[in-house]
């Protein structure tokens, strides 16, 4: 069968899907995933079919309206959900000519889109075809479906509809313990590290002979022009006995090995590096924080504010994380509660309970043939003729 997989505009939410694309692919399914132009170098770098529906970046969609007017920051946690759900309805309302022309030659089976990839919704409906949604991270992405349906009432009503429909199957990737009591039926799937890669290192994949503790730059750093707020958590943990890496942008990373000499910054492939540290410190990012439960890690998070800070509290809450209000996060509050990390054994062990949860759930692989199911389509054909009963080639 045909999958059509809709990610949105920043690398996570492509990564995030291409472990079930990559799958099904693998399965023997033919599959495209289509996001925003300047993601369609992430998408070919997870080996797949690549599709710019959407010219523009993701941001132009955050700053303004759709009449070209500019739209209020938010400045409240309910804000922030209304804001995000207006923001990536406004991506998908600007994602349906482009994906009306990919299916008008290139009909899909089934669409599968990421927690806020709208346009998923939308184009499915048009066509008649299931729609399965599957989860970024571990947050509570429906909760911006209200806003999202506010945004997109003019394609609704052309689609008779009120309000976004309801995916036909939703995937979660969550682990059990870290789902809210109200979150929707699912079918639960392992979450697989899936970010780009480059050639390695040693130091990357050995553990040091001192604790490391890796720092992401989150929604911090956005510029080469501001470096001082990595520089100043890479001295905090070295003042704490332990290696700093920062995972950055590389041209980010040349002001901080420039302001530090000998200090490890810059882009790094976290699946491989996450497992050889002892704390990962990020800031409420969904993907960074699976990668870090994936691998047994504890994680130190502050929140910049999104829809994963309400999930970020729920990996503190059960043991494996110690999340910073903002008026906590000076200098003293970040060594202190990295030296926490590193003393108290219990978050080592309570992250190692999450990582056990997440082994244990369907492979991507298991999810396919639940696709197909709900597709109706058929499996597709291995070739056993050379195979005998014991699986052995005769």
């Amino acid at each position: 069968m045909k999958i059509l997989f809709v990610a949105s505009g920043s690398p996570a939410t492509v990564f995030a899907l291409a472990p079930l694309a990559t799958a099904a692919r693998n399965a023997g399914h033919e599959v495209f995933m289509g996001a925003v132009e300047d993601m369609v170098p992430y998408i070919a770098s997870a080996g797949l079919p690549a599709l710019s529906i959407v010219s523009s970046a993701i941001r132009k969609y955050a700053t303004t309206d759709r009449d070209g007017n500019p739209v209020s920051l938010p400045k409240t946690p309910e804000e922030e959900l209304d804001f995000a759900g207006h923001w990536f309805g406004r991506i998908a309302a600007a994602s349906m000519e482009g994906l009306r022309g990919v299916v008008a030659h290139w009909r899909p089976d089934l669409v599968v889109g990421g927690s806020m990839s709208f346009a998923a919704a939308l184009i499915a409906a048009e066509l008649g075809v299931p729609y399965v949604r599957q989860a970024w991270d571990t947050g509570d992405a429906w909760r911006t479906d209200p806003a999202a349906s506010d945004e997109l009432r003019p394609e609704l009503a052309e689609l008779g509809l009120d309000r976004l429909p309801d995916p036909d199957l939703f995937i979660d990737i969550c682990p059990p313990s870290l789902r809210p009591a109200d979150a929707p039926a699912a079918q639960m799937m392992r979450w697989v590290p899936a970010n780009g890669q480059r050639a390695l290192e040693p130091w990357m994949y050995t553990r040091p002979d001192r604790p490391r503790v890796l720092v992401t730059s989150g929604s911090r750093m956005v510029s080469a022009k501001n470096t001082g707020f990595l520089s100043g958590l890479a001295r905090d943990v070295a003042a704490l006995g332990a290696e700093p890496v920062i995972a950055t942008l590389d041209e980010v990373a040349a002001g901080i090995r420039a302001e530090l000499p000998g200090v490890r910054a810059g882009w790094v492939p976290l699946d491989v590096v996450v497992p050889t540290c002892d704390i990962v410190v990020h800031h409420a990012g969904g993907v960074t924080a699976l990668t870090a439960m994936n691998a047994g890690v504890p994680q130190l998070i502050v929140p910049q504010g999104g829809n994963f800070v309400e999930a970020g509290r729920r990996i503190s809450d059960f043991g494996a994380a110690i999340t910073l209000d903002p008026e906590e996060t000076g200098a003293d509050g970040v060594a202190t509660a990295c030296r926490e990390l590193l003393d108290d054994p219990s978050y080592a062990e309570r992250a190692g309970l999450l990582a056990d949860e997440i082994a244990a759930l369907p492979l991507p692989a298991d999810v396919v043939r639940v696709l197909e199911d709900l597709a109706g389509a058929p499996r597709p054909v291995t070739d056993d003729r050379h195979t005998n009963d014991h699986g052995s080639q005769s």
